[in-house]
């Protein structure tokens, strides 16, 4: 492969994402909005577009994307409408979808995004607006591909279900960032409870544009669409892959085209889709069957007021609070937040309790391929085991094996530390035998640490804690361990 300057080109990265909300009923009819029933069992008249029906806008719907234009420091409008996007598609029976076209509900908003290397970016908003989600085609076939398939089956289950469209400006320049950025989205729309935002069921989806151009350029580059990108990690990886292959086309001279491009998961490639050089014509118009939305601006001040605790404060204030750095407020103010907390309220240091569950608890859950719920470990416990490290009851070794036992059983740590032998030996009687053979057995160390040589005593204290099978207090051994070896 040919050496290319990849490094001449910046990234400019802007995300689409549609939020199913989790409404009761769906946008414009009483139809039950749930996940996983039978194929076209969640179907009236209205959703399927039978002649003569008309929509009735859920109130519900509304104030969840006000709820999150709010989240999303957005100006709410005074003024919005709805319109028909008119496309000819099996998977809309009317031919046409409620969306928000030129009015839309929120506009001119941003969301500040916190990366791992401490650094903080904001991000714009351009638009947050409300439509109704499409039915679901299968493309039965090896691929699941439309070009590959045998036939097609159609189910509108999801025609018609309150679906909400975050539109950012393309201010991402990294993967990293775009990553971060569908990261907070995803938390802040959870924090709020108007989605449950499973990627995996299709109840946030997020669609890509990304685009290179000369570093210093003001001009946006050709722009590549990526479709229904379904997780996290799926997004950082196709951003990845397709920056790396623009930036190596201009490199060698090679133009790029306008187009959509589909991201291959098991190849970790992108490919082309359709080309997208000319804007599809859907011939908006205002929905003559729905009056203006002009929320009341009380209303939507109550709103506001109403707002819970969003991930970005909860970051703050865990780190002004409890002084965690930032990576560790990243981790926790998320799904942990409420474990963590309290665990603090029963008496840990925060900062300790932080560290066991992003550090071994965290790896415990990894290791068993669990959620936070798969493990028997309760604030409790984790409070108990701070308690006792800190008290120098228990070693860190024994620590970690108590915290092992606790995530399988549920067994109260002080009962596992004492069933199983895990106390940390703080007797100094009970150590000086040890001591004794440790001097005695490496003569190399003891006269290093006699010639003045500090550091050489952290062998000796590794040896009796060998031989106490990490029981002692290495602390206390240290202490001991100088006392002996500075006697005349």
């Amino acid at each position: 492969m040919t050496d290319v300057r990849t490094d001449l080109y910046e990234t400019v990265i802007g995300l689409e994402c549609h939020v199913e909300l989790a409404t009761a009923t769906k946008m414009f009819c009483g139809c039950p909005n749930v996940f996983g029933a039978p194929p076209n069992t969640n179907v009236c008249p209205v959703c399927l577009g039978h002649p003569g029906t008309l929509p009735v806008p859920n109130a519900a719907a509304i104030e969840f994307t006000i709820r999150i234009g709010l989240a999303l420091n957005c100006r709410i409008a005074g003024h919005s409408l709805f319109h028909r996007k008119n496309y000819f598609y099996p998977d809309m029976p009317k031919n046409f979808q409620i969306s928000q076209y030129d009015l839309p509900l929120c506009v001119d908003g941003h969301l500040d995004i916190d990366l791992p290397d401490g650094e903080s970016r904001r991000i714009g908003i351009t638009r947050v607006h409300l439509e109704e989600d499409t039915g679901k085609t299968t493309h039965v076939g090896s691929t699941g591909r439309i070009a590959e398939a045998e036939y097609a089956l159609v189910d509108y289950n999801r025609a018609g279900i309150p679906l909400v469209e975050v539109v950012s400006e393309p201010d991402m320049r990294t993967p990293e960032e775009g990553r971060a950025y569908l990261t907070e989205l995803r938390a802040t729309l959870d924090a709020l409870g108007v989605s449950d935002v499973r990627m995996e069921e299709g109840s946030l989806r997020c669609d890509a544009n990304i685009s290179v151009r000369p570093v210093g350029s003001r001009e946006l580059g050709t722009k590549v669409e990526i479709k229904n990108l379904n997780s996290i990690r799926s997004l950082e990886r196709a951003l990845r892959f397709e920056a790396e292959r623009q930036r190596r086309a201009l490199g060698e001279g090679t133009p790029l085209l306008q187009e959509t491009r589909h991201w291959d998961e098991n190849r970790g490639v992108t490919s082309s889709m359709r080309s997208k050089e000319f804007a599809f014509d859907y011939r908006y118009f205002p929905e003559p069957d729905l009056s203006p939305l002009e929320p009341d601006a009380e209303w939507i001040e109550q709103l506001r007021a109403d707002q819970p605790e969003l991930p970005a404060a909860r970051r703050r204030r865990f780190r002004d609070d409890y002084g965690l750095e930032t990576r560790q407020a990243i981790l926790l103010a998320g799904d942990w937040a409420p474990f963590f907390e309290e665990t603090v309220s029963l008496g840990a240091d925060a900062k300790a309790a932080a560290n066991w569950i992003v550090g071994d608890l965290a790896g415990l859950l990894h290791e068993h391929r669990a959620e936070a719920d798969g493990s028997k470990v309760s604030p409790q416990h984790l409070a108990d085991l701070v308690r006792l490290r800190a008290d120098g009851r228990i070693s860190s070794a024994g620590a970690k094996a108590a915290l092992a036992v606790a995530f399988e059983t549920g067994e109260p740590v002080e009962r596992i530390v004492e069933d199983r032998g895990l106390s940390q030996v703080s007797d100094t009687s009970a150590l000086d035998g040890v001591i004794e053979e440790v001097i005695a057995e490496n003569p190399g160390p003891v006269e290093q640490f006699r010639g003045g040589k500090e550091g050489a005593i952290n062998a000796l204290v590794g040896q009796v804690m060998k031989k106490t099978m990490g029981a002692a207090n290495p602390q206390l051994v240290g202490d001991l361990l100088r006392d002996r070896l500075s006697a005349p």
